[in-house]
């Protein structure tokens, strides 16, 4: 890794965690959809909502993934559920899919389902990590491109939000892969086209040849 000014790094990482963000402001739905990984403050997140009345029904989907491998007994999505019903959520209001093994899977598999018992929302939250916010609402959009939509993550700012389960570093380069995809995979039809300003892709190449490259293509 290049030496640079720990100012300078944390400057261009800010830049693309404030990209990432969208900063929407969470409204009654008819399902919280929440996406499954290693972090439970996601799963904790789908659950304040549902218990703060912003949907009747909450959705885990999510399979067993490389970073998830023996850290959980179950799938995520399991996981994740028996977070949500240790906080009060009832198990007649949760929805699990346990396959999916990337966004898209998450969405297609669990639009199966829901036609399955007969069930079609209108509209959605999706929960997600905050430096995975965007990405997940290309993907979400290009599979419901008319469906009312919004995504929410943990009220966490990115100054707390390491811990001993998400390094910086493992934050760090999930950013600046993330962006990359939001870049390239709507070439590859697997998520909708969105803006990058220049401020940002300045930033990502600036932490690329920083070294944060671990998540990249």
């Amino acid at each position: 890794m290049l030496l640079e000014s720990d100012n300078e790094i944390e400057r261009c990482a800010n830049i693309i965690w404030n990209y990432h963000l969208l900063n929407h402001s969470v409204k009654k739905s008819d399902c919280i959809f929440v996406l499954g990984s290693n972090d439970i403050r996601v799963a904790k997140r789908g659950a304040e909502l549902y218990l703060a009345g912003y949907a009747p029904l909450l959705i885990f989907s999510g399979a067993v993934g490389k970073l998830t491998q023996g850290k959980f007994d179950c799938s995520e999505a399991a996981h994740f559920a028996n977070i949500a019903k240790q906080m009060g959520v009832p198990e007649s209001s949760i929805l699990i899919e346990e396959q999916a093994t990337n966004t898209g899977e998450n969405i297609s598999l669990t639009l199966k389902l829901l036609k399955e018992k007969g069930l079609r929302p209108e509209s959605y939250i999706v929960v997600q990590k905050p430096f995975m916010e965007r990405r997940s609402y290309a993907v979400f959009r290009n599979y419901l491109p008319e469906t009312k939509l919004l995504v929410t993550s943990p009220q966490i700012s990115f100054q707390d939000y390491a811990n001993s389960e998400l390094s910086r570093d493992d934050i760090l380069n999930t950013m600046v892969g993330d962006l990359q995809r939001i870049r390239e995979y709507p070439k590859l039809g697997f998520q909708i086209a969105q803006d990058i300003p220049n401020n940002v892709w300045q930033a990502f190449e600036k932490m690329v040849a920083w070294g944060y490259s671990k998540h990249l293509i």
